[in-house]
């Protein structure tokens, strides 16, 4: 299974809808978004999304309520509050934005997931400690690093690269 990961798209629409085009070029069976999407609006975007799309809330999602309305009204697509625990293909993810520091370290040093994803730092890593490889796609805005990106993850080779957009 191909899996498009991605975190901080903050509004930028045109960046939200590269990805999306790029996602689907890459025929991705399922995408996961660290959070961050900020206003409602946004969420509209992914209705050209031809995958599943399994989200968390970020810091800057204010609107939570209105934001869970607009994941409602997509075909394929839920929000899970601010953590999401995933199995695909025999693969454990953990799926969370990533403020938290203490947390983000117990979850990593816990060797309980196969991979773990987060946002927030808006910078693009992949590090492996232990089992875990743990993985943040960098910021789809490009607001922070000038660099758009995201991520793709290959739960039958557990390969995982970064794609600039």
């Amino acid at each position: 299974m191909k899996i498009g990961i991605m975190a901080d798209s903050h509004d930028n629409l045109p960046m939200i809808d590269k990805a999306i085009d790029r996602l689907n070029r890459e025929k991705v069976d399922l995408v996961l978004h660290a959070g961050d999407y900020i206003a409602p609006f946004a969420v509209r975007r992914f209705k050209e999304l031809e995958a599943r799309l399994i989200g968390v809330f970020g810091n800057n999602d204010g609107d939570q309520f209105l934001l869970r309305k607009q994941f409602k009204a997509l075909e394929a697509a839920e929000i899970r509050d601010s953590f999401a625990e995933i199995l695909m293909d025999g693969v454990k993810i953990g799926l969370l934005h990533g403020e938290h520091n203490e947390l983000l370290k117990s979850l990593v040093n816990a060797d309980f997931f196969d991979v773990l994803i987060y946002g927030h730092s808006h910078q693009a890593k992949i590090t492996r400690k232990g089992n875990t490889v743990i993985l943040n796609p960098g910021e789809v805005c490009g607001y922070l690093t000038g660099k758009s990106s995201i991520a793709l993850l290959d739960t039958s080779t557990r390969k995982t690269e970064i794609v600039e957009l």
